[in-house]
């Protein structure tokens, strides 16, 4: 194989992954998250994707600078030369300062802007669910079924929240002991629980099931056990679980 044979395949060896990645941008899966979970996910799933997309379009245009000159530009030991030396290079150098803060200052803004939206307060929420941590687990109370309504659970027997379908809830997030992080990974959610701080958030589950949620800030012994279960519902089935709360603390 000649040498110009051989360089022609190593350049299309470097920008195979670029235009790998750019053919990804067509269309822009979850990359880990499923779609419709959560009026959180439809907020925050694509900014986290586009994250993703321009993280691997820079990672692969850092690799092929890297490799460039390692590969088309090193010396011939044989003949005794030595590459040309350059101190500086300043429009190179203001490129690579512009470039990567306006890359920073985009990701800034978008994010700014998802999460104002994410954590706004509104006066349209069906329901309100309390979510205290404790050390080691959580304590899930039901206003609308009484002051008595609280499920505590334990790290032998983490609890289960109940939510409704298709219906805002407001979250009212605090602890009564160190931090915590209520953390509900398919529905992209994660606030965190802070001693006589009351955090809010609302949101809407989108899809029936069961999904995983933790502490996701480390908090002590049996932080890794400070499990629970996220039960979405039906309203009519969220309904009758509020009445069977109410019955059983009268």
């Amino acid at each position: 194989m000649s040498a110009k044979d051989l360089r022609s395949k190593l350049r299309l060896l470097l920008l195979a992954p670029l235009a790998l990645a750019l053919t990804g941008c067509a269309k822009v899966s979850g990359l880990g998250f499923e779609e419709g979970l959560s009026s959180v996910n439809d907020i925050s799933l694509s900014l986290w994707s586009w994250s993703w997309i321009a993280a691997g379009v820079v990672g692969v245009f850092t690799l092929i600078l890297i490799l460039w000159p390692a590969v088309f530009h090193r010396a011939s030991a044989s003949k005794g030369e030595f590459p040309k030396q350059t101190q500086y290079n300043v429009p190179v150098e203001i490129a690579y300062t512009i470039i990567p803060f306006i890359i920073v200052a985009v990701l800034f803004y978008f994010t700014a802007v998802k999460e104002t939206k994410i954590v706004e307060k509104t006066t349209t929420y069906a329901h309100e669910i309390t979510v205290e941590g404790i050390q080691w687990s959580w304590q899930f109370g039901y206003p609308e079924a009484g002051p008595k309504a609280v499920l505590t659970g334990t790290p032998a027997n983490p609890p289960t929240m109940v939510v409704p379908l298709g219906e805002k809830v407001r979250y009212t997030i605090t602890s009564n002991d160190v931090v915590h992080g209520f953390w509900i990974p398919a529905f992209m959610i994660q606030m965190q629980n802070l001693p006589g701080v009351t955090n809010s958030l609302e949101f809407t589950a989108n899809k029936l099931g069961t999904y995983p949620g933790r502490c996701n800030i480390l908090c002590g012994r049996n932080h890794a056990q400070m499990l629970f279960t996220v039960k979405v519902v039906t309203p009519s089935e969220y309904k009758a679980y509020l009445e069977t709360l109410k019955a059983s603390n009268a």
